[in-house]
């Protein structure tokens, strides 16, 4: 199975390659990796103690961030390195709080690069967020004797680890020494294929949109205030094509609410097809405060045409429009519950389960359609003023 994994990586690369002579992502994602053993030698120290955190994106890597501020006050000497398997990780991490010494892309997972990877670094730990459980990375670990452990791991039936054919990724998961994991269930999995070592810790990012509102609380946006005050704003938080069709064809049934776009895609292609649906909106870019004061009020749309400013902007919403619910990949819902915003997002969740409990809460609502969109955005409005609290203390508490 070692040799079959290692040919379909051999051929992932390849693809990848291929696909990067016209797809910029995927350009960046091979460009970033060019010579990258020779610039890792540049990074790393000789003299300092080396903590290696991988993390799959910049989810995962907010998600990470308590742990690694925990870990520099503790001991500031501490050396963070931070490997990224996207581009998005890699592009958009500085714009975080300046806690990691030094950030890579993570080579392919053939033994020779996760030989050659660790034996430069020579961590003395490292940690894996959530997922990406790299066995060729795994393995060098292992050789090497580093202590390896999963934090924030969360872990589904149907996944490879779990089924008949997946003994060699078994494998893989039980050079980890140790599991910290979001709930129950992932405990329970582990333990149905021989991992005792897990403990239920829940999930980091709880404790990383706390700390990110705390700082957030101390700065305030002129423009998403003056555009937001005395009304009731409905923002789309990472929205793709779906969601703004169904806020569009639903508009006229949200009476006077101001509505917010800060779309997941923020090309000017994009942007411009958001334009198109809807004609009057502001661009956030585009505008100054207080030139444009009067603009800011006497508008209904304003579209936040740029990255970073989406977890602030919820500070100023009423409820949430979640993106992703309909791709399968949802985004942050715990961004704008950690201000108490009820939710709404479409029906493909199953990979989070902090939606399902949202749900069961009563603090989110699934929508499929422009009509039941508009439905749900009414029955959580008529409950916004008691939903608030209750979800900040909630978040507060997970936290």
């Amino acid at each position: 199975m070692s040799l079959i994994y290692s040919f379909f990586i051999q051929c992932y690369g390849v693809l990848i390659h291929v696909v990067s002579w016209f797809n910029p992502k995927a350009k960046s994602w091979v460009v970033g990796r060019q010579q990258w053993d020779e610039k890792l030698r540049t990074q790393i120290p000789k003299n300092r103690k080396v903590i290696w955190f991988h993390c799959a994106s910049l989810g995962e890597f907010d998600q990470g961030l308590p742990l690694m501020k925990s870990l520099k006050e503790v001991d500031p000497n501490l050396f963070l390195l931070v490997s990224f398997f996207s581009p998005s990780g890699m592009e958009h991490y500085q714009k975080r709080e300046a806690i990691v010494d030094a950030a890579c892309y993570l080579p392919l997972d053939t033994l020779q690069n996760a030989r050659t990877f660790v034996q430069i670094v020579q961590p003395e730990k490292a940690i894996f967020v959530k997922y990406e459980f790299w066995p060729n990375f795994l393995r060098a670990l292992d050789e090497m004797t580093i202590e390896t452990v999963a934090v924030s791991a969360i872990f589904r039936p149907t996944q490879l680890y779990f089924r008949w054919y997946g003994a060699f990724f078994r494998r893989a998961l039980k050079r980890i020494h140790h599991f910290d994991v979001q709930n129950e269930e992932s405990a329970e999995l582990l333990k149905s294929i021989g991992i005792q070592q897990s403990t239920v810790s829940g999930d980091m990012r709880y404790k990383r949109v706390v700390q990110a509102k705390e700082m957030a609380m101390e700065h305030s946006n002129e423009l998403l205030a003056t555009f937001t005050t005395g009304t009731t704003t409905l923002i789309i938080g990472s929205s793709w094509q779906k969601e703004e069709g169904i806020v569009r064809e639903a508009l006229s049934e949200l009476g006077a609410t101001k509505l917010i776009i800060a779309p997941h895609d923020v090309s000017e292609q994009h942007i411009s097809s958001i334009q198109t649906q809807f004609p009057n909106a502001l661009r956030y870019t585009q505008l100054t405060f207080p030139n444009d004061e009067r603009k800011l009020f006497d508008s209904q749309i304003l579209i936040i045409d740029c990255i970073g400013q989406l977890s602030l902007a919820y500070r100023y919403a009423t409820i949430a429009f979640i993106g992703g619910g309909f791709t399968g990949n949802l985004h942050n819902i715990l961004e704008p519950a950690v201000y108490g915003l009820p939710l709404l997002f479409g029906p493909k969740h199953r990979k989070f389960p902090e939606a399902k409990l949202f749900l069961q809460k009563g603090f989110a609502l699934e929508v499929t359609n422009p009509k039941d969109f508009s439905q749900a955005f009414n029955a959580l409005l008529s409950k916004v003023t008691s939903l608030r609290p209750e979800m900040e203390k909630f978040v507060q508490a997970q936290a």
